[in-house]
Parts: C-alpha cells; sequence; structure tokens
C-alpha cells in the first residue's frame, strides 16, 4: 500500500503540473456533450434520449487518452523503467496509476454531470449522484483499458490506434446510434458483452427510474468488473521495454 499511495500521489502531482491534460480531460466531453445539445436545438428528445448515456461514455474515452498518453511519455523518458527496475511492483504501478488518474475521473464526472443537468437541461427521473456514479465507473473503465494499452504498445501513436479497436466498436453498438433490438442477432448478442453497453444502459435507469434498480446495479458490477479484470491483465503484461 505505501508504494501504491506514493504512485498515485506521484500521478496526481504530475497531472498538477500538467493544466493542458487536465484541461483536456475535463472540458472535452463537457464540450461535446454541449455539441450535441447544439446540433439538436430543434429536436430536444434526441438530447434528452442520448444525452444521459453519452455522459457515461464520454469520460471513458478522455480517460483512456489520457491514461494511454500519460504512460507512453513516462515510458519514453525513462521513468517508468526505472520504477520497473525498483522493488515497486507491477499492480502497485498499476493501481497507484489508478487511483491517481481515478481522483481526476472523480472531479470530471461531477463536472459533465452538473453540466448535462443544471446547464444543458437533462431531464433525470433518478438521482444525480447515480449518473455522476456511472460516468465514474465508466471513466475507471477507460483508465484501465489506457494503462492495458500502454502495457504492450510502443509509443503514443500505437497506443492512440487502438481507441478505434477497443472502444469505437463499443460505442457503435452501446445502444446510442441505434437500439439494439434492431441490431443484426449477431451484433445484439456482442453488444451485451461490451462493458460500454452496461454504461449506456445504466445511464438509461437513471433517466427513467427514481431508484436504484436490480438493472442498475447489475450494470454497474459489469463494467467495475471488466475494470477490475483489465487491471489484472494490464498488470500481467507490464514489461521494461527498450525504445
Amino acid at each position: 500500500m505505501p508504494r501504491t499511495r506514493a504512485t498515485a500521489l506521484r500521478v496526481v502531482k504530475q497531472l498538477r503540473h500538467d493544466p493542458r491534460t487536465v484541461a483536456m480531460i475535463l472540458t472535452a466531453p463537457c464540450g461535446l456533450l454541449s455539441l450535441l445539445k447544439g446540433v439538436f436545438w430543434s429536436q430536444p428528445q434526441v438530447f434528452q434520449n442520448a444525452g444521459g448515456a453519452l455522459a457515461g461514455v464520454f469520460p471513458c474515452l478522455s480517460l483512456f487518452l489520457a491514461a494511454s498518453i500519460v504512460i507512453q511519455r513516462e515510458r519514453g523518458s525513462g521513468t517508468l523503467e526505472r520504477l520497473l527496475a525498483m522493488p515497486t511492483g507491477k499492480c502497485d504501478l498499476i493501481l497507484g496509476y489508478t487511483i491517481g488518474f481515478a481522483v481526476v475521473a472523480a472531479v470530471q464526472a461531477a463536472v459533465i454531470t452538473a453540466l448535462a443537468v443544471h446547464v444543458l437541461g437533462l431531464d433525470l427521473t433518478g438521482p444525480i449522484s447515480l449518473l455522476w456514479l456511472t460516468a465514474m465507473s465508466s471513466a475507471l473503465f477507460g483508465i484501465a483499458v489506457g494503462l492495458l494499452v500502454s502495457a504492450f504498445t510502443v509509443g503514443e501513436f500505437q497506443a492512440l490506434q487502438c481507441l478505434p479497436t477497443l472502444l469505437l466498436p463499443q460505442f457503435m453498438l452501446s445502444g446510442i446510434l441505434m437500439p439494439r433490438e434492431k441490431l443484426p442477432v449477431g451484433l445484439e448478442q456482442l453488444s451485451y458483452l461490451l462493458p460500454l453497453t452496461h454504461a449506456v444502459d445504466a445511464a438509461t435507469y437513471v433517466r427513467l427510474h427514481r431508484h436504484v434498480t436490480e438493472g442498475f446495479t447489475h450494470d454497474i458490477a459489469i463494467v467495475l468488473g471488466s475494470t477490475a479484470l483489465i487491471l489484472t491483465a494490464g498488470a500481467a503484461t507490464l514489461r521494461r521495454q527498450t525504445l
């Protein structure tokens, strides 16, 4: 735990001295959600149907980019290689990075949910705290995928190439672009295996139900369980690389 805590504090300190990255994490999802509101200004129901789901998905994409790029920068500067040569374990590193990014993710989730509800007029039947939990869970999943990608890629470009491979298909099959029941049978069945699908479903539950439902709990558990599995895989595959 002391090594995990030290890694997390170092990540938070590093992010605090990198205002451009923090600004991207906090503002990019808000900008996209605001743009969606503007695009469908004359069709407000479209925003009501998709806004909550996207508030739960956008954090995943932005935290994936941030986590994968920052780790690649540390690898490029030699910091990660030095850490791997020390007694600090791989699990300590992965958990430390996750906790460090999770601090920023918590703020980002609060900002985007507050924007969606209080500024853009998203109507929620359930409490805003559950939408925050959905956005936070999605962000943690994005962090985990970003760390996993950084464990086996070399350079920022390779890491960014994983975005259309690992996350965009999940976005396309999540039910935001097309109701899943209208997808071909094979794609519909595949969509239920994807964590982002369950993040979208959790956000939809918050929009339609006043209290926590079994479906909401099930979907959040799948997202967080997938995150734990991916973090485990990231720790197992993390290794030193010579650039």
